[in-house]
């Protein structure tokens, strides 16, 4: 009958421990009213309590640390700490001590330790620390492998490892959304505003220290998250920067492409790399995070061949009275002329006053012509702009333009005589 060996029993004793900083203790307040069966017992009881605040016992504030009772949360940006402590429990001396400390994520493993040099001796009672720390980059699980090899007094090498699991949490939700402001005649010198929404998403306050866009070598960027009040530049969240729980702030930029690119219309058109947000915040007891979003990509808008803009409209017009607008005809193309051919089709709302399908002659390359029209609007409210085409007779092509702009239909007064 064959019968197993048993395990061997190790020399040496591993022991992992997070590093996290002390957390203030909360003691929960109990009151009553002083006509009820206990009468001041309970608030004398608080004021006796050393975990309470003199002169706020029930205010949930404490004035007492508290060291972690198990491993907590960690997030993604975070810095992890953690302390590995090697001890002789044996009462004879080891050799050639080597620790090596690896973290394995979803798609890499990274060495952590400290030095790969091997500990020539370790006497009984004695021990190898070391205190490793890593910036945790992924979401997901990360497994702490330690592993420990020594020699023993006959020559025996001996090899074990431990496997230490947790949990990376995401702190904060990023969103973000772009703004083409059109201010110049061609669409590469336009400003690009960026919003970006932050949420914290942990279970605890944070303080934000930084959040700052960090633009690519094409882009110049503006913060518009300040005021200036007596002469002094003010953030528009107030004096304390700090985030609640599920609590979203909105930040806001406003990006121009740089002359030299600017000039090269080829570079900015299309999908462009706008850059990305550095995110610096400070936690519970000054515990620091950092994040940095991947590049952020804008599709730049395109206009075609031919490019139609509202120069001049006005915001409010009476119902039935003609009003006038000024639109901007540019022929974006570098190397083609155009000659074009101006329709304009009614719609349920908007009426337009004016011969259609009149000639408005040929356009160089990259030029651009104003052009002033009448309309006017047969049904009151917020009403759409429509019904424009244009037609270059050279390819025999039409570019549609509908919804260019929006106007505020209104009653128009009428004076009564007494």
């Amino acid at each position: 009958m064959e019968v197993n060996p048993p395990k061997q029993e190790h020399l040496l004793a591993l022991k992992v421990m997070r590093l996290t900083k002390p957390t203030l203790f909360t003691n929960i307040p109990v009151t009553c009213e002083e006509k009820d069966l206990p009468g001041d017992l309970f608030n004398q009881l608080m004021k006796d309590d050393p975990s309470t605040v003199n002169g706020a016992e029930i205010l949930m504030l404490g004035e007492m640390l508290t060291l972690p009772q198990n491993f907590g949360n960690i997030f993604l940006g975070e810095t992890f700490s953690s302390y590995i402590s090697v001890h002789n429990d044996s009462n004879q001396v080891v050799k050639d001590i080597l620790v090596k400390a690896d973290l394995q994520t979803s798609s890499q493993r990274l060495n952590l330790s400290a030095s790969s040099a091997a500990v020539a001796e370790l006497k009984p009672d004695c021990c190898i620390d070391d205190v490793i720390h890593h910036e945790v980059k992924e979401i997901g699980t990360h497994i702490l492998v330690c592993a420990v090899s020594y020699t023993t007094q006959d020559g025996e090498k001996m090899y074990f490892r431990k496997f230490f699991k947790f949990q990376v949490l995401k702190p904060l939700d990023v969103k973000t959304k772009f703004y083409n402001a059109e201010s110049d005649l061609s669409s590469v010198t336009d400003e690009v505003f960026l919003e970006a929404q932050i949420q914290n998403i942990t279970t605890s306050p944070m303080f934000m220290e930084k959040v700052s866009l960090e633009p690519s070598i094409m882009y110049n960027v503006t913060e518009l998250n300040s005021v200036t009040q007596a002469g002094e530049c003010v953030s528009t969240f107030g004096s304390r920067g700090y985030l609640q729980p599920m609590d979203t702030r909105q930040y806001l930029y406003c990006l121009k492409p740089k002359k030299e690119f600017a000039e090269k219309a080829g570079i900015i058109k299309g999908v462009t790399v706008i850059g990305k947000l550095d995110i610096v915040w400070k936690t519970n007891l000054g515990e620091r995070g950092r994040l940095q979003t991947s590049q952020l990509q804008r599709m730049a808008p395109g206009y075609g061949d031919v490019r139609l803009s509202l120069e001049a409209i006005p915001d409010t017009v009476n119902l039935e009275e003609p009003f006038h607008i000024t639109c901007k005809i540019t022929n974006c193309s570098s190397e083609r002329m155009m000659d074009l051919v101006l329709e304009m089709c009614n719609t349920n709302s908007i009426h337009w006053c004016g011969i259609s399908g009149r000639q408005l002659g040929k356009l160089h390359p990259s030029s651009s012509l104003c052009l002033a029209l009448t309309l006017l609007s047969s049904v009151q409210g917020l009403q759409s702009v429509s019904g424009l085409r244009l037609t270059d007779t050279f390819l025999k092509r039409t570019y549609e333009y509908d919804d260019i702009a929006q106007v505020c239909v209104v009653s128009a007064a009428v004076e009564v005589e007494a």
